[in-house]
């Protein structure tokens, strides 16, 4: 090696780590959030339930934006392809809402900092100074960024403090489907697939779609290379379900109705998916009983499409009297059912307890759903927001104005309860509960 190429090898070897370069090109199929040179796309927004400005009128909503506005062009600047806040002001807001997504970005902050992620208008993914001098480990500060603070039932510290020191940039990825969250800070998993709570109205699901808003609270902080990626339903499907695998078995081998009893002639079975022949219905059931248990399974609707599942069925009768209950399967955008009573639309237990709308996927896409029975409790989440969480023992008089005397059952079949519609579900799997 001549002395000039040995000389600047040297050089090289010796050099400090230089960090990407401002607004590096994106990964591949991540849309990006920021242009580098000005706030185009965002917009002023403060601390602020989602609920309240969506019940404002026109008039009211464009004043306010006009002085969020203002507000954010005060304390929000672009410096070297990077965004600043002097650590006051309304939050840098998403002009676009998401609903399932990616999200990746790096931020830089300062001693006693305090600043954070908010997620459809929600808070919020958790960014601090973690060192003791900053005043904050009495409140879990110690513990470290990148975890969902507000949380109260579910885990709101990290897994793993990943904090980078002071004056160095931190990459933060989250993955975020229905109410669930994973969050990676400086590639280190903080978060695992959390319930994130809503700090709005604590017991309900997160509203199905919103923006994503940086916060400001305290001192100066700075973000850079913001990248969003869209899932689609069956990308947000696969990431709801490999999650907890962990004792779910198959409870349908997509060949043949083994296992299976019932008016199964009324079925058809295509590519691996149980469908409804149109016009017919009946309730088909496992052969085997099930105690406390955890189901998974997808469903695509029709237009209009009406379907059950019968839970801890006795094997005859109506699955949602004779049954525990008959758990609604049902096209809620359908006109024909506008005039249906709240406990007949999709996911609730019909006759006794009405689930919440407004978290089912377009008519033709495929929907994640999980039910969880324990004793008399049943839980519903629909692609990953809970819809539903009663104890039927608790409901003293149904709704529906009719006795439901098998709702006491502890033991029973499980099973599909057709409706004369081409409801077809696919990848049904049980988790016995007390034998995980």
């Amino acid at each position: 090696m001549s002395p000039a190429l040995l000389l600047l090898a040297l050089a090289l070897s010796q050099a400090p780590e230089t960090t990407p370069p401002p607004q590096a090109a994106g990964p591949i199929g991540f849309s990006s959030l920021f242009n580098g040179s000005d706030l185009t796309g965002w917009r002023g927004r403060p601390h602020l339930s989602p609920y309240e400005d969506a019940k404002w009128e026109t008039e009211q909503l464009k004043a306010k934006h006009a002085e969020w506005q203002t507000n954010l062009e005060q304390h929000w600047s672009v410096d070297a392809g990077e965004i600043v806040n002097d650590g006051h002001g309304v939050f840098l807001t998403t002009v676009e809402d998401f609903d399932d997504f990616e999200l990746r970005l790096e931020y830089k902050t300062v001693a006693q900092a305090d600043s954070g992620i908010y997620l459809r208008a929600s808070p919020q993914v958790q960014i601090w100074d973690t060192t003791e001098a900053g005043g904050k480990w009495n409140i879990g500060a110690d513990k470290g960024s990148g975890a969902l603070w507000n949380n109260q039932e579910n885990p709101r510290f990290p897994l793993v403090h990943a904090d980078r020191p002071f004056g160095e940039w931190n990459r933060l990825r989250i993955l975020m489907v229905g109410d669930r969250v994973s969050v990676w800070l400086n590639e280190r998993q903080t978060v695992a697939h959390a319930r994130m709570e809503n700090y709005w109205q604590r017991g309900a699901p997160l509203p199905r779609s919103g923006p994503v808003q940086l916060q400001t609270h305290g001192g100066e902080i700075r973000f850079r290379n913001l990248y969003v990626r869209r899932l689609d339903a069956a990308e947000a499907n696969a990431v709801l379900a490999r999650n907890d695998r962990k004792g779910f078995r198959s409870v349908f081998n997509g060949l043949d109705w083994n296992g299976w009893a019932g008016p199964v002639e009324n079925y058809f079975i295509d590519r691996g998916t149980i469908v409804c022949k149109p016009g017919k219905g009946g309730t088909i059931f496992t052969k085997k009983e099930y105690g406390d248990f955890h189901l998974r399974f997808e469903f695509q609707l029709p237009p209009g499409g009406n379907n059950g599942l019968a839970i801890r069925y006795p094997g005859q009768g109506d699955a949602a009297y004779h049954g525990m209950c008959e758990l609604q399967v049902l096209d809620n955008s359908a006109e024909k059912y506008a005039g249906l009573k709240e406990w007949q639309y999709h996911g609730s237990v019909y006759g006794q307890k009405a689930a919440l709308r407004g978290y089912q996927r377009a008519v033709g896409q495929w929907n994640f759903q999980e039910v969880r029975v324990q004793g008399s409790h049943i839980r519903v989440e629909l692609n990953g927001h809970v819809i539903l969480n009663q104890d039927l023992a608790a409901i003293e008089t149904p709704p529906s104005g009719r006795e439901h005397p098998g709702r006491t059952r502890l033991r029973g079949h499980f099973g599909f309860a057709g409706h004369n519609d081409p409801v077809r579900f696919r990848r049904v799997e049980i988790r016995e509960i007390g034998s995980d």
